[in-house]
């Protein structure tokens, strides 16, 4: 029997270990949330909400237990962890107060004596989700694809599937119709098969853009829709006007938190000429002052990553980057301690064509990058293949906002970093992916789009 492993990335030991499904078994599954679905999709709007509410209180009131389990099983702070929680609950209770408004019927004037757009659901829908936010990542994705209507199933990371029995427990004893949502621990070479199950209607995956070239190939196979929230190099603009200390505190932040592991975390800053060795001095001093220790420890400012192969991963990039050229400014060695911890470090002297201006490093690696002006800090940012978030750190709103409309990605913030919110949409554009999660955009991205036309 197949196993996946849960190790504390803090200290290296197993946490627990779960049997894998068969294919034939998720297949059973899956024809499980289909008979769910065919009861749930009869339900109205406000009997939706009034499970959604439920679910948002039993995350609420089981946080601090959800959040232990989710930084031992993937290491990041167990503060973060809390607020990671409470995003969800959120989230839940947003698309139950507001998804009635965001599925309403679209009324359009034409000659026939009724004509509308409807938005109905499509049905069991896959979702394949990476570690990094386990609890949040699939609740945005579960929160609107259930009150749209759907069932769901999910293809947790091998590594939190605590964290996804745990989720697929809180469903239930929201009390969603037994069988809504469920997660499926399959290997990742069953995913072929269950996409192409007739009973999955779409799929959504987060992750790296290899698995989603993937996934898309497959869902695109067999004529399913696709949504895909894949990585990001997200750079950041600062302007010579900016207040410096708050712009090295949003930077320090922006690239640590999470353990330096999310998709739309502050990556490369793009820093002009006129403040570069400032704010390269100061922001200097800021990374080795922050405090790396177990996730736990109420002082620490980051911790472990997730697994030590990718911490052995990023070392190596940044190893190729300096055999590249780049310069080492501070880091870069990884540490004689038990866990996958590796140092807060800065890259610098990048161009294009080199593995840490032209990668993802999904760590505690930032790559600092001088530009001439703003113009040339614009191209430098859209010199990427990614292309989820961005932001300008600015002292002129205005000024930020007219950069802001030039940056090639799905989110561009001035003087903040770039964040999910359910209000609005949230996914990116060159091989960060396509469509959108989130909002009235993202409600809808599973829905049928329907056109009802009465003469």
């Amino acid at each position: 029997m197949e196993i996946a492993k849960s190790i504390n990335p803090a200290t290296g030991k197993i946490v627990k270990e779960y049997p894998r499904i068969t294919t034939e078994e998720a297949v059973t599954k899956i024809d499980k949330t289909h008979q769910a679905y065919l009861q749930w999709r009869t339900k109205s709007f406000d009997e939706r909400a009034k499970y959604l509410h439920r679910l948002a209180d039993v995350l609420e009131r089981n946080k601090q237990v959800y959040a232990e389990l989710a930084t031992n099983e993937m290491g990041k702070l167990l503060k973060q962890s809390v607020a990671e929680l409470e995003k969800c609950a959120w989230v839940c209770r947003y698309y139950a107060d507001n998804g009635a408004e965001l599925l309403q019927d679209k009324y359009i004037k034409t000659e026939a004596s009724k004509s509308y757009v409807t938005f109905q659901p499509l049905g069991v829908v896959l979702a394949v989700m990476p570690w990094n936010f386990p609890f949040y990542q699939v609740v945005r994705f579960i929160a609107p694809a259930l009150m749209a209507g759907n069932g769901g199933v999910l293809k947790h990371a091998s590594n939190v599937q605590g964290c996804a029995f745990a989720l697929e427990a809180a469903v239930a004893k929201a009390g969603f119709p037994e069988g809504l949502f469920q997660n499926l621990n399959v290997n990742s070479d069953a995913i072929e098969n269950i996409i192409a199950n007739d009973k999955i209607v779409a799929v959504t995956l987060t992750g790296s853009d290899p698995a989603g070239r993937s996934v898309a190939s497959i869902a695109g196979k067999h004529l399913k829709k696709s949504v895909l929230e894949l990585g990001g190099s997200d750079a950041y603009i600062i302007l010579e006007d900016v207040d410096i200390d708050k712009a090295v505190d949003t930077a320090t932040y922006g690239r640590l938190q999470n353990n330096g592991q999310t998709c739309i975390a502050a990556k490369r800053f793009i820093v002009v000429e006129a403040i570069y060795d400032e704010f390269l001095e100061k922001f200097t001093s800021s990374m080795k002052a922050a405090k790396m220790a177990e996730p736990k420890d109420l002082s620490a400012f980051y911790g472990p990553m997730a697994r030590t192969d990718l911490r052995d991963e990023l070392h190596e990039q940044v190893m190729k980057t300096v055999e590249q050229g780049g310069v080492l400014h501070l880091g870069g060695k990884i540490p004689d301690r038990e866990g996958a911890y590796y140092p807060a470090s800065i890259l610098t002297n990048l161009k294009p064509g080199m593995v840490g201006f032209d990668e993802e490093l999904f760590g505690p690696v930032a790559a600092v990058i001088k530009a001439k002006d703003e113009q040339e800090a614009v191209a430098l940012a859209n010199a990427s293949a990614f292309g989820l978030g961005a932001g300008v750190l600015t002292g002129d709103k205005k000024r930020g906002e007219k950069l802001a409309l030039q940056l090639e990605a799905g989110n561009a913030f001035v003087n903040k970093l770039v964040a999910s919110d359910p209000r609005l949409p949230f996914g990116g554009v060159k091989n960060s992916g396509y469509g959108r999660e989130l909002s009235s955009y993202g409600i809808r991205e599973f829905t049928n789009t329907k056109t009802i036309w009465v003469d």
